[in-house]
């Protein structure tokens, strides 16, 4: 009995053992599985609205916390100063230019992504990622005339999110309601919506003919149907029941992706969060009002910057944190008064949201298009900072490579070693657009061609970098773009010329002038 006893306990240890191997070796493999993958998405936020960026009179500790535990780079684009040809680019891996359509859209544009071209979600998912979409869209839906009664497509479900929330264009642009994968939310069948971007309704009241009933005022364009006590773009009737809160939105949002990572947590996923803020109409929840004596701008960047960290602690609560990668960005530079006297620029104080950049949104000047850009990765990632040239195009191919794609974005390149902070070697040379205006950086140099136009549209009050001649600067040694070298270095600028023109081609189309009414 006694070696009987003995013999099944040496059993039960070798079972034991046994046992224990296997769940080590499942743990491993899926520790080794894809990683997840995040992109946090600003709307108009600069290159100096961040602290790690040297914000100084502005609190942004989540950002912060991304950046200084993460990959900061310092040469960090978008691809366009405005926000449609941005998404784009980030999507399909393609110059905005490239596209026609790519520049900003009413709301009722149809999609601008043809459905049969391969963009980052669809190659996603034939790696076996779940993809989602919550926040901004403004790329267009459907197909020309949108029915927003019934089902809108085609949209984001169609070139490649499994789960799309969303709305359709912009805060400031109706139509003012949630969609989810094409459906509008809360809509009641008898008060059914209808948009028009040219022709008022008869009988509403708009922005122009009855400010009165607005609680914010508009200073340029925004004039149109009220939603809230705030005036949009673009008339709007009916949808009662849909129309979305404007100081609960990023809430709203926070909420839904939150759900998103916790419903799909065994992954791997995709979720392009793609925020609002600080775009117009500045709203901020009654929670963070008069937070940073900024007014609207600076108190939806401290509610932005809340989300974000809402937003780590649920990656952390559900153990995804070190099998997530996280790119945080902004789609374009800044712009205090973008249509709405919301006391921008009177209590901007010392701050300066272009850092020590030149320009802003809408402009081909470096705060156009330089932009904060983060990787973080945690216990992957070292901390650290990167200066090495990349573009926000060139997450497409990168991203591809992560998740093990051969796919590649026709001007997208594999920076997946620069992004995790293995190389330091970035792009050579890059184009950067604005309201179909091109210029092109390379090395340390950008080169601005002449184009006609205002140099400055005063009603945002930003530089456009709009010349008669050419402008060679050396970012460098003149970061913000003080002094125009294309006289003094005739060499150069020739070989500039002749890069953009390889690339860009020597007929530009035409340049589509910045209207802001």
């Amino acid at each position: 009995m006694k070696k009987y006893g003995v013999l099944l306990f040496l059993m039960f240890t070798l079972v034991s053992f046994v046992i224990v191997g296997c769940k080590g070796k499942q743990k491993s493999k899926k520790k080794a599985s894809k990683p997840n993958i995040v992109f946090i998405y600003m709307d108009d936020l600069g290159y100096g609205d961040v602290g790690a960026y040297g914000a100084t009179e502005l609190e942004t500790p989540s950002m912060d916390h991304l950046a200084n535990q993460g990959l900061r780079f310092t040469q960090g684009y978008a691809s366009s100063a405005t926000c449609t040809p941005s998404r784009y680019a980030l999507l399909t891996g393609e110059y905005p230019w490239r596209n026609e359509s790519a520049r900003i859209l009413p709301g009722t544009a149809p999609l601008i992504i043809d459905t049969a071209k391969i963009t980052l979600p669809k190659l996603l998912q034939k790696q076996g990622y779940h993809t989602g979409l919550v926040g901004k869209w403004h790329l267009g839906l459907g197909t020309g005339v949108v029915e927003w009664n019934t089902r809108v497509s085609p949209g984001p479900n169609e070139v490649g999110f499994d789960y799309a929330y969303y709305m359709a264009a912009t805060q400031d642009r109706v139509p003012t309601v949630y969609l989810k994968n094409g459906l509008v939310q809360g809509l009641d069948p008898d008060d059914p919506i209808e948009v028009d971007y040219q022709n008022s309704f008869e009988g509403q009241p708009t922005g122009k003919t009855h400010p009165e009933l607005c609680d914010m005022m508009w200073h340029h364009g925004h004039n149109a149907t009220i939603v809230n006590g705030i005036p949009r773009i673009g008339y709007m009737k009916g949808g009662e029941a849909a129309k979305w809160s404007d100081v609960d939105m990023a809430d709203h949002f926070l909420a839904k992706a939150q759900e998103y990572v916790k419903t799909h947590k065994e992954g791997p996923f995709f979720l392009y969060y793609a925020m609002q803020q600080p775009h117009v109409p500045r709203t901020p929840h009654p929670r963070f009002v008069g937070k940073t004596g900024m007014g609207p701008r600076g108190d939806v960047i401290a509610e932005a910057d809340w989300c974000i960290g809402e937003f780590l602690k649920t990656l952390e609560k559900e153990g995804l944190l070190e099998n997530t990668l996280i790119v945080f960005s902004s789609d374009n530079g800044p712009v205090l008064n973008d249509g709405y006297y919301d006391d921008a620029v009177e209590n901007l104080g010392d701050h300066t949201p272009w850092g020590p950049l030149r320009g802003g949104k809408y402009s081909l000047f470096e705060a156009g298009t330089r932009v904060p850009f983060v990787t973080y990765w945690k216990g992957t990632i070292e901390p650290g900072l990167s200066d090495a040239l990349v573009s926000q195009v060139d997450l497409f191919s990168s991203i591809a490579a992560l998740a093990g794609s051969q796919a590649k974005g026709p001007d997208s390149q594999n920076l997946l070693d620069v992004l995790l902070g293995k190389s330091n070697k970035g792009r050579e040379q890059l184009i950067i657009e604005a309201i179909s205006r091109t210029a092109l950086r390379k090395g340390d140099w950008v080169m601005i061609p002449p184009y006609k136009g205002q140099a400055v549209n005063e009603k945002v009050n930003i530089e456009l970098g709009n010349s008669p001649e050419f402008q060679l600067y050396n970012l460098k040694e003149d970061l913000g773009q003080q002094t125009n070298l294309a006289g003094e270095k005739p060499e150069k600028l020739k070989e500039m010329v002749q890069t953009f023109e390889r690339i860009r081609g020597k007929n530009f189309g035409p340049v589509h002038e910045l209207n802001i009414q």
